[in-house]
């Protein structure tokens, strides 16, 4: 298995993913990548900084590149354009042109705002992921999704617009809490479901909470989960097909996320949101009750709630319908054929979305 995975999409973009167990080799990547840049805004936020941002910045410096730091404050809450602001006026006033480039370096948050604030500077500067959350490196770092919050719509504003890089350091998923470890699963496990069955199987059974760390079972997971990513990407860049298929759990998981307020992570809301997924495919007859149970299982096992308390299923429903996966006044769900199928359906309605609801509400 090579450290080094290839994304590309002939005559329209093409980029290396690293996976690696340090920092060492990114200054090298970085100008193996670089058309020509001079300067590299590192964009990460106030978790992260402290702990990654001057080996990030002294491989950078050691290659010849004048770099600028802003640190951000971190959380869902702040992804908004409040904070695109911020990021312009830095890059801004440090004199960044369209010759230079914008590193984001942290989870899925600074990834998606610092992609797109790359997609509107100038009117697109390039930028590189340096992604140091499980979640993070199995999804948002990849595929070019960008984007902020905008009030009560998540992700509504954005771009598709790819990075030059995906830089890696696995080692730094032994740092992480427990609880971001258990967020980031939520996203390996519908990789698993989507289309691969022994991802799901492994995962379960070997990215247990409270274990020790194992580099070689995080490297296995990443990658493929990557690899997933990577070919779907590949095939429709911008999710007009196939790539909603990405989107198994988070209809129903963006809806708990929000109207929680944040309170719960991404990749738990996720794992609600599969769920439900999986009752709704339940229900029509798609997966078998045995399937059901297993992953409801799984999802347990990895440490991911099943369950969410203080909501109502009307409320649920309502809040779907602000997502940005409505397509012509339809929901756009993803369904499961089994476990590592599965298709996109625009056939569910408001009362089979209630009574699949009606599953997680404690």
């Amino acid at each position: 298995m090579t450290d080094i995975l290839k994304v590309q999409r002939a005559g329209d973009f093409s980029y290396p993913i690293y996976f690696k167990k340090d920092f060492l080799g990114l200054g090298e990547a970085v100008q193996e990548a670089s058309p020509g840049w001079k300067r590299i805004a590192v964009i990460s936020d106030d978790h992260v900084a402290p702990l990654y941002c001057e080996p990030v910045l002294q491989e950078l410096q050691a290659r010849g590149f004048m770099t600028t730091l802003l640190v951000l404050p971190s959380g869902e809450p702040n992804k908004n354009l409040n904070t695109i602001q911020m990021i312009y006026r830095h890059l801004i006033e440090n004199g960044l042109d369209r010759k230079d480039c914008l590193a984001a370096l942290g989870g899925g948050v600074i990834g998606d705002m610092t992609g797109f604030a790359a997609a509107t500077y100038l009117r697109g500067i390039d930028f590189i992921q340096i992604p140091t959350t499980l979640l993070s490196q199995v999804d948002s770092s990849v595929g070019g999704k960008t984007g902020v919050d905008f009030e009560n719509y998540k992700n509504m504003v954005g771009a598709f617009y790819q990075p030059k890089l995906v830089y890696m350091n696995l080692s730094a998923l032994n740092t992480l809490p427990e609880e971001e470890l258990i967020c980031g699963m939520g996203e390996v496990v519908k990789t698993g479901l989507i289309c691969d069955a022994e991802l799901f199987r492994y995962a379960c059974s070997n990215c247990l909470p409270d274990t020790s760390f194992s580099y070689d079972v995080f490297r296995y997971v990443v990658r493929r989960c990557c690899e997933i990513k990577a070919e779907i990407v590949e095939r429709d860049p911008e999710e007009k097909g196939e790539r909603a298929l990405l989107n198994l759990g988070h209809t129903i998981g963006h809806a708990v996320e929000k109207l929680k307020d944040f309170s719960l992570k991404h990749g738990q809301c996720v794992g609600i949101g599969l769920r439900v997924a999986a009752a709704l495919s339940l229900s029509r007859g798609y997966l078998s009750k045995a399937e059901y149970n297993e992953i409801l299982t799984g999802l347990v096992t990895v440490g991911l709630p099943v369950s969410v308390s203080g909501l109502t299923g009307s409320e649920i429903i309502a809040a779907t319908k602000k997502d940005k996966k409505m397509a012509g006044g339809r929901i756009r769900f993803i369904l499961m054929d089994g476990i590592g199928k599965s298709h996109v359906d625009y056939t569910v309605t408001d009362e089979d979305m209630l009574l699949a609801i009606k599953e997680i509400l404690a």
